[in-house]
């Protein structure tokens, strides 16, 4: 698709959310069973967030399961009985090879860095697919996946559970009802990362010293395509990958998927013009900060003004509004500034409120508007997917038509914090250019025998 017309092309694919239409069977090229048949997935990646996707596929055949870490295939039997029958593999490439004929779809729980690749082999071998967020790790793997998705006709859909939800809908729709008015400026925030949590281990040095790969790892295969120096250490597998970027997206892709999706979706913030980091904690290079502040500006869009967003992780928090009237305020969310109302998001942009309280009440006692969005019946995005493929329901809100170009705001946001300063973004040429240096990061280079999609872009 030509970046010219990327945001016209934004606005019909939003409009899909709402459309009655089916998707074909899920047999893809071939003349499918019926649509109540059940649908036969492969998991890659086997370990904690892999129960988002286990739990509402249950009702389906889990035919495979692939993880570099043997010991992950057991990690949740107790809870999921049903994937006691699975095969097992380490390798996805060998797990389609093998047993591709049998697999109708595939969800990926990876980390970051593999998610490109491990999307990448499902979908040019016709398999629908479901993957985690962040979607990738860099903006042209993101462009990359809305090519390959027109090109393979496969049915698509990134883990942020919040696009599901009633919530996004619901200020989408008070949002064009010009309840809030122009909105102008939008501050998203976290609290993390929580480095000594479950997810974020600060290193004592970096990089780290060379640890004894354990045997039931095969981290060569959990590197994958990643082009770096940095040697097997327990700081990255399992489970605290993310504050590193060789692999990871730090807090801003872990959260932002979330957070930023309601300001992305009903803004239609897509095609920054640059993003800065106005400030951050020191910390190693390569590693990601405990406190930071991101800001994107973004042109008009249509009837839409100029809007400026802001990203707050760590201690730093957005000024509260002075007509905030619920409490203490929560420790992650987003407010959008109205002209003349201000609103507020939860962390899974969900739960929508007028900051005041008083207006909130006067407003629901006059009536919100009318719904103009269909509310997804289903459990979460694996479940809206697997309606969407057994041709049960619409496509789903966050495939990648969507959740490409809200990857590519997300991407600019982590280039930001590795980089520092401000970076001006020509998405049209796909381009830094006030520090062309910068460009390696907008395509990172791949090991040898990773390369991935480069046939879409002849």
């Amino acid at each position: 698709m030509k970046s010219t017309n990327r945001r016209s092309f934004l606005k019909q694919s939003t409009a899909a959310v709402a459309a009655s239409s089916t998707l074909p069977n899920f047999f893809i090229g071939k003349a499918g069973a019926a649509p109540s048949s059940k649908l036969n997935i492969a998991h890659v990646g086997a370990g904690g967030i892999a129960k988002m996707a286990y739990g509402p596929s249950k009702n389906e055949n889990t035919v495979a399961l692939c993880d570099i870490d043997e010991t992950k295939f057991g990690e949740h039997a107790k809870s999921f009985p049903h994937l006691e029958k699975a095969k097992k593999f380490s390798d996805f490439r060998e797990m389609l090879d093998k047993v591709g004929d049998d697999i109708d779809a595939v969800c990926i729980n990876t980390p970051d860095h593999t998610h490109f690749a491990a999307t990448m082999e499902a979908m040019q071998r016709g398999k629908h697919v479901f993957t985690q967020k962040p979607l990738t790790h860099n903006i042209w793997q993101a462009r990359t996946l809305q090519k390959a998705k027109e090109k393979y006709g496969v049915v698509t859909v990134m883990g942020n559970q919040g696009h599901t939800y009633d919530g996004i809908r619901s200020l989408r729709e008070w949002y064009e009802a010009d309840t809030l008015g122009q909105v102008r400026e939008v501050h998203c925030w976290s609290p993390g990362p929580s480095y000594g949590s479950r997810y974020f281990r600060m290193p004592d040095q970096f990089p780290p010293p060379a640890m004894e790969v354990p045997s039931h790892i095969d981290w060569d295969l959990w590197v994958g395509p990643a082009e770096t120096d940095l040697p097997y250490n327990n700081l990255f597998h399992p489970l605290t990958w993310r504050g590193y970027y060789d692999f990871g997206s730090g807090i801003l892709g872990d959260w932002f998927p979330h957070i930023g999706d309601g300001p992305v979706w009903i803004l239609d913030l897509y095609d920054p013009i640059s993003a800065e980091l106005v400030s951050q904690t020191d910390v190693p290079a390569g590693v990601a900060a405990r406190s930071s502040v991101v800001k994107w500006e973004f042109e008009k869009r249509g009837t839409k003004e100029p809007c400026t967003m802001y990203w707050h992780n760590g201690t730093n928090r957005p000024e509260t509004p002075k007509d905030w009237g619920w409490g203490e305020v929560p420790n992650s969310g987003s407010f959008f500034i109205g002209d003349t109302k201000t609103a507020f998001l939860d962390n899974r942009s969900n739960n929508p409120r007028l900051t005041s309280k008083e207006d909130m009440i006067a407003f629901k006692e006059a009536g919100f508007p009318a719904e103009k969005y269909p509310r997804v019946k289903a459990d979460g995005p694996v479940g809206e997917w697997i309606q969407a493929i057994k041709g049960e329901g619409p496509e789903p809100g966050s495939n990648f038509d969507y959740a490409a170009p809200f990857a590519e705001t997300t991407c600019l946001g982590v280039m930001a914090m590795r980089a520092g300063g401000k970076i001006e973004w020509d998405a049209k040429k796909m381009k830094i250019t006030n520090r062309p240096e910068l460009n390696s990061l907008v395509k990172e280079p791949v090991r040898k025998g990773w390369e991935y999609g480069e046939d879409l872009w002849s």
